[in-house]
């Protein structure tokens, strides 16, 4: 079974509730961005990494605007699933950007990253609140395409932190500033064919009718 969630933002009990105990060690949980708990590299981060990567089953996560993009690269990249991920801690990974993995027997486009609102910001301690890598480059756009064309542009699921243009405006009526993730996700749209798109970002738990799906503190089934 794959279960969907939205940004965790570094919250632990979220990862704690009778729902997520009793998933199965053949089952995954995946985190739409804003995972939060690789953040400031610290001992106390490190015993939480590891709780994490020691539940039975797999916690995946795409990269939002709020995790330490620094940290992320020291890991190393593994073989997982079909495609490529980041393994930060026994069962946990990192699902990395064009990656596309299989999955309980379900196709699964991975692609985090999106537009950050922490651009230019002061912290008053010297801390990082923005990364450039927010934003897909040019070789990640041409990676996650190129494929997509492998596949014959059709996968099960595509699981983003962002969300295409076209649904940010839907969602956001008064909202027209659009970036290149937003522009990159919509090309997917015209492209691909997929039966659902799972989102996290707005901190929204709403449907999409007919298949696009904004998540946050719900952990839904994906199907």
């Amino acid at each position: 079974m794959i279960c969907i969630t939205g940004d965790l933002h570094g919250d632990f009990g979220r990862l704690c509730t009778p729902e997520l105990k009793k998933l199965k060690s053949r089952d995954v949980l995946i985190v739409c961005g804003d995972f939060g708990f690789v953040w400031d590299g610290s001992k106390e981060e490190q015993k939480i990494l590891k709780k994490i990567g020691r539940h039975r089953y797999d916690t995946l996560f795409v990269e939002g605007c709020h995790d330490n993009y620094d940290l992320l690269k020291e890991y190393p990249v593994v073989a997982y699933k079909g495609g490529k991920a980041r393994k930060i801690s026994g069962n946990l990974y990192q699902l990395m950007r064009g990656e596309i993995y299989e999955i309980d027997g379900r196709s699964v486009f991975a692609f985090g990253g999106g537009d950050s609102k922490d651009r230019g910001l002061d912290l008053s301690e010297g801390g990082k609140a923005f990364w450039e890598e927010e934003q897909p480059s040019v070789q990640e756009t041409q990676h996650a395409l190129d494929q997509l064309a492998a596949h014959r542009n059709r996968v099960d699921f595509i699981v983003t932190h962002d969300a295409p243009g076209a649904i940010k405006q839907f969602l956001y009526m008064d909202d027209n500033e659009l970036s290149f993730i937003h522009s990159l996700f919509d090309e997917v749209v015209s492209r691909c064919q997929f039966s659902h798109w799972y989102f996290g970002r707005y901190h929204l738990d709403k449907p999409v009718p007919p298949r696009y799906t904004a998540v946050y503190k719900q952990v839904i089934k994906a199907e």
